[in-house]
This record gives C-alpha cells, structure tokens and sequence, in this order.
C-alpha cells in the first residue's frame, strides 16, 4: 500500500496508516488524521470503485449529510490491478453501534428526497439493487431454505409482507440509489445522522430498495413515521416494495452471520420486528 501511495501519491506516503474495519468489496485504511485509502480487495469490486469516483462528486453537493467524496485517484500500478481512491475520513460511529436518534427521521427522509432524483441515462446500474424485486425472488427463496430453524423472527407475517411487495405496481422511473444503505454504512455521533459512506453499490433503479432503510435505521414505529412523511414524492407502492427489501436485506444479513460477526443477525432481528410493527 505504501509503495502505491509513494509512487503516485508521494506527498501523501509519509503519513501514518492504519488498517481499519472494511466490507466484503473494499480494504480500508486511515491515513492521518482526515484522509482514508479505498482499495477493492476483489476484481468484482473494482469497477464501483470507478463508479464512486465519477459520480459521487455530482451527488454530494446535494446531499444533507457527509458522503466520502474521492479527493484523489489511484490507477493500477504493479502488484495491484485495479483503481483505488482516497477519500475523507468522516468521524463517528456506525449505526449498528450507535443508533440514530428518533429526532433523526426527518434527516434521514431529507437524504432520501434529495438523493432520490432522476438519473442520467448513463448512470450505472446494478444488477442485484434498484431491480424489480421479481428479480430477486428465486434468490429470497433459497435464503429462506437455507435459514428454517435459525430466527423465528423469519415467520407468516414476514412472508405476507413479501408477498404484498411483489404485487405492488413495479416503478417505471429510475432514480439515483445509493444501493447499499444499511446500518454499518451510515455513521451517527452522539445520535445524530453524520455520514453514508459505502457508495460502491450506488446506481440508477427503483428507490425502494434504498427505502427499506426506514425499518433498518429507525427505532420507533413514530420515527418511522416522521421520516415517510418527509418522502412526499414516494407512493405506496414504493413503500410497499421497500419493506420487501427490507426482508431480502433482512434474510441475507441472517445468512452471512456468523460466530464472528454475530451483529449482522442482530441488525436482520431488528428489522423484521420493526418491519412487523408497522407502519
């Protein structure tokens, strides 16, 4: 990493860096104080990083929250394949750990309207996220087999809440989504909403799927409130649709915990018991 860094970055080589907790796509590292390094771990990764780095510039200034906008580009260099970026590195904590506060749900719909407008016809798309969730059915399915006996919390109730999501009217119009919006991707301080950070997976699609965040993020059936009520451009379909990606993001999050990383079924536990609440 230091040798990509002297090599195209040498003002910033002498910095001290240190690894931090990353996803499944991207290895992280903080340099300094206020910057972080961005590397995909994986070729799969390797053209959302792209993606971020084109894109993200245009959509931040709109936004209510800090988003991690590249501030400086790596390409391929010897050893490592693929481009790599450097971004800021924004303060707080994840969502998981620190939840947002009730007094949060207008900031949270605030993001959603502003993020969700019309993208431009060549704005990525993604083909796990933004997709009709017929798409995604044989893939819920299989989750489903595979979990029986593992969370009770996965029962009727859930299931006929997918069902009304896939008869909803599927969306026609596409919209900017940031593709992976659950709680480890969202930092809060001292309860407060201060970042979304993760924007590998953002494409052009159906905003629900970025919606069921509402039952990922917030506590309380009022929150939950306060912050669809903020959604005025978003109809009942939508919401509709939105809870059954919260169930899909609930199923796959149940399926990927371990031992290890026991939160993510936490996070997959709170969801359906919010998502069966209401609203």
């Amino acid at each position: 990493m230091r040798q990509l860094l002297a090599a195209q970055h040498p003002d910033l080589a002498d910095m001290s860096m240190v690894a931090v907790p990353s996803g499944w796509d991207n290895a992280m590292f903080r340099l300094g104080d206020s910057l972080a390094v961005r590397l995909p771990r994986r070729a799969l990764a390797a053209p959302l990083i792209v993606n971020e780095q084109r894109w993200l510039p245009q959509l931040a200034r709109l936004l209510p929250v800090k988003v991690p906008v590249p501030v400086r580009a790596g390409v391929p260099q010897g050893w490592y394949p693929w481009n790599w970026s450097i971004v800021p590195w924004l303060e707080g904590q994840t969502a998981d750990d620190a939840p947002p506060r009730d007094d949060q749900a207008e900031i949270l719909g605030q993001f959603f309207e502003a993020l969700h407008r019309p993208a431009p016809a060549e704005a990525p798309r993604n083909r796990y996220r933004g997709v009709p969730l017929q798409h995604r059915e044989t893939h819920l399915r299989e989750l489903m087999m595979k979990l029986q006996g593992r969370s009770r919390a996965l029962d009727a109730a859930v299931l006929d809440l997918w069902a009304e999501a896939l008869a909803a009217p599927v969306s026609t119009t596409s919209t900017w989504i940031h593709g992976d919006l659950h709680p480890r991707n969202v930092l809060c301080a001292a309860g407060r909403i201060e970042g979304v950070i993760d924007w590998g997976d953002m494409a052009q699609g159906d905003r629900a799927s970025d919606l069921a965040a509402v039952w990922m993020l917030l506590e309380t059936l009022e929150a939950r409130r306060r912050a669809m009520a903020v959604c005025t451009t978003v109809s009942a379909a939508a919401w509709a649709r939105a809870k059954g990606w919260a169930v899909l993001y609930a199923a796959i999050f149940l399926e990927a915990s371990s031992e290890i990383d026991s939160g993510m079924a936490t996070i997959a536990e709170r969801t359906l018991q919010r998502l069966k609440q209401g609203p």
